[in-house]
């Protein structure tokens, strides 16, 4: 590696330290941290870096559970690039700052009486993350994060700006959009809102084999389904939510119920049951099921942030896959037979969630309608020889794996699994030819 003697280093670089992701699952010792506050700088340091010889990564809120944004490179942060950009108002679309946080968006939007078409469970992320990684929510008609995006400016290899719109550079849009970091630095993102709606939600305790029998009418009977499976039970805690008009009455929460079942029992109790399940295995078929009889049943309206997004507090790892839609049933089975047989004590219910087919190149949702499997650990358990096992079932319907979380697939067992894997390598070809944002795990995922 050669040295910064090149030219001069950009101000905005720091000496760098250990980096972590939110999961403990990933680390990085960077030789520098950038902190850029304007797109000149950002194209500062993608030259600088790319004429000695330094790789550039930039990470977000480090909720990807891969190593996608470690480095030894430089660690770049833009988390001073963020807020509004532009808003077009007659068509509802917002520019943002790519190091805004999904958590901001509800603040943002509100004045233009706006919000996302769907969101995830988790609002942490920022939108040039969340983005790039295929981050989704649930819903039969609705595609992930990276569908709602018309728009992005990248800073590519060369250190030149890059903007990709429907109308202008489009042929890259379905590249762009869901890229892992691999084709630029993402300075803003244009959004497709809509109108600000409310979720009437609905949250029961029930059956799983009476909700698998039926999971193709559940999932798409109502705008969002979904639902989280406690091993070692036969319950599940479903979630059914439908929109409504943003002057519709609202219903929320008593602020004493959501901290009871939010903060204390889905992420206190969580905890706890993690510590017990440690240190007394063979307690935890009886603490899930406790668990079951605990939370999951209410109805409540609130405005969509306010329904999608919960609190999460308990640290874990996770591995995510998506399947096809009516592989679900069976494919859940499996993992009950799996686990009974190995003798397993799995604390963390497993999370099942739908989505709408979309044209994102790498989206998982590629092509078909998706239904996606979530199995987590706890942060200090050891998750490989569950996750490794789940993902053989996985792979055995078709599974494309959640591209932030954990896998153990490489570019030869991906590339088979999206139709245009070989599109997307060329576009990394042509903005990123000298593999300035190159780092181990995409050369793992997409090859050299």
């Amino acid at each position: 590696m050669s040295t910064e003697t090149t030219q001069s280093r950009p101000g905005v670089l720091a000496p760098g330290g250990i980096w972590r992701n939110w999961g403990r699952s990933a680390s990085s010792n960077p030789t520098w941290v950038a902190r850029p506050t304007t797109v000149g700088e950002v194209v500062d340091i993608v030259k600088w870096a790319g004429a000695t010889g330094l790789t550039v990564k930039t990470v977000g809120a480090g909720h990807s559970f891969t190593p996608i944004a470690a480095t030894d490179g430089v660690l770049l942060d833009l988390g001073w690039i963020e807020g509004v950009v532009a808003v077009d108002e007659a068509l509802g679309q917002v520019t943002l700052g790519a190091g805004t946080n999904l958590h901001q968006l509800p603040d943002i939007l509100r004045p233009y009486g706006l919000a996302l078409a769907n969101m995830g469970d988790i609002d942490r992320q920022t939108i040039a993350g969340a983005i790039s990684t295929g981050t989704h929510g649930t819903g039969a008609g609705f595609g992930g994060l990276a569908t709602q995006v018309v728009g992005m400016t990248l800073v590519i290899g060369d250190g030149s700006i890059l903007r990709v719109t429907e109308t202008k550079n489009a042929e890259l849009l379905p590249a762009v959009r869901l890229g892992l970091g691999a084709l630029g630095v993402i300075v803003d993102v244009t959004l497709q809102c809509v109108p600000a709606y409310l979720l009437s939600a609905v949250e029961r305790p029930e059956n799983l084999d009476a909700v698998l029998a039926e999971f193709e009418q559940r999932s798409t009977a109502v705008d969002h389904f979904e639902f989280y499976w406690w091993p070692h039970t036969d319950a599940v805690s479903t979630k059914s939510n439908t929109r409504l008009a943003g002057d519709a009455e609202r219903a929320p929460l008593h602020p004493v119920g959501e901290w009871w079942e939010d903060r204390l029992l889905s992420n206190g109790a969580l905890s706890l049951m993690c510590a017990v399940g440690r240190i007394a295995p063979s307690a935890t078929p009886a603490i899930n099921r406790l668990a079951t009889k605990l939370v999951g049943n209410r109805d409540f309206t609130d405005y969509s942030h306010r329904v999608f997004v919960s609190p999460r507090t308990v640290r874990f790892r996770e591995m995510e896959y998506a399947i096809p839609r009516a592989s679900v049933p069976a494919a859940l089975r499996d993992i009950r037979t799996l686990i009974e047989n190995r003798g397993w004590r799995i604390s963390f219910p497993i999370e099942v969630r739908v989505a709408a087919a979309d044209a994102n190149w790498l989206s998982t949702a590629h092509g078909r309608d998706a239904g996606y499997i979530a199995v987590h650990r706890h942060y200090r358990d050891d998750p490989e020889e569950y996750f490794r096992a789940v993902e053989q079932i996985m792979r055995g319907y078709g599974g494309r794996p959640h591209w932030g979380k954990l896998h153990y697939q490489d570019a030869g067992s991906l590339a088979p699994l999206y139709p245009h894997f070989a599109d997307f390598v060329a576009v990394r070809d042509r903005l990123d030819p000298g593999r300035v944002f190159a780092n181990p795990y995409l050369t793992r995922v997409l090859g050299a």
